[in-house]
């Protein structure tokens, strides 16, 4: 009697922003394991470095040096090799459930009746907003987080009417270097000018870089990075620091109130 044939399955993963001390303990667990790796282009090379030598690894990126691979080609391939009883990973930056076509990936899988599983990742907003030390909400003045993607389907520009909003803040995903459109789309939409915007281009990597400037000059700007990520709103001022003579700089409406806890005061319970 021959034995059962091995059966595959795809993991939809996220590969975080590139560093690797960002990639979640299961991803890492689940590449170390992998038989082949369809990986997007903006993976970066310090998370393709702990795939295993004895690893299948195709770069299936829109930015590849070569034609274009279709979706539909990625379908195929993911299911080829899950057919041939193969653990397949395929490799998307950030967070995979976030402007990835991951949708359309789930369901070419699913008609297959090919088992898959969705591994999340660090999503760039966090990232972002993580290296230029800023929240992406604040009681005082974002009550709501709106993520956009530029591009609809087709390479149309997506339509943003119904969220643009005064107390919330605006992140831009693949903002390309269309950086005067999405400033004019924002102000017609009733942001104010003066509104602060940050674009941030390889968010923990060596390459980092941090743009601060407002909705008003975002649209002057001659030179800022791409890819990149935007965020546009009050949280992206920058913080209030201190300054001698305790004088408070401009973000901070007020100083803040210091207070010594005596911790001897309150009995500790064992």
């Amino acid at each position: 009697m021959s034995a059962p044939a091995m059966k595959g399955k795809v993991y939809l993963m996220g590969a975080g922003p590139g560093d690797p001390d960002l990639l979640t303990v299961k991803a890492l667990r689940v590449l170390r394991a992998a038989e082949v790796v369809l990986h997007d282009d903006l993976v970066s090379s310090k998370i393709l470095d702990l795939i295993p030598a004895s690893t299948q690894v195709r770069n299936v990126g829109k930015r590849c040096g070569q034609a274009a691979i279709s979706q539909e080609k990625i379908h195929s391939l993911l299911i080829s090799a899950a057919r041939e009883g193969r653990q397949v990973v395929r490799l998307k930056g950030g967070d995979p459930l976030l402007f990835g076509r991951v949708g359309e990936e789930m369901e070419a899988l699913s008609l297959a009746g090919i088992d898959f599983e969705v591994v999340p990742g660090v999503t760039s907003a966090m990232v972002a907003a993580a290296a230029a030390k800023i929240p992406l909400t604040d009681r005082r003045f974002a009550s709501k987080l709106v993520f956009v993607s530029h591009h609809a389907a087709g390479d149309t520009p997506a339509v943003w009417d119904d969220v643009i909003s005064q107390d919330a803040t605006h992140v831009v995903y693949m903002p390309g270097a269309d950086y005067s459109e999405i400033a004019a789309r924002l102000s017609a939409g009733g942001l104010n000018g003066r509104t602060p915007c940050l674009v941030v281009a390889n968010a923990t990597q060596a390459e980092q870089q941090i743009h601060r400037t407002t909705l008003h000059q975002l649209a002057l700007e001659p030179h800022l990075p791409a890819p990149a990520l935007l965020i546009i709103g009050d949280v992206a001022r920058p913080l209030p620091h201190f300054e001698e003579g305790g004088k408070a700089s401009p973000r901070a409406a007020s100083k803040p109130h210091e207070e010594v806890l005596h911790l001897t005061d309150t009995p500790i319970r064992a």
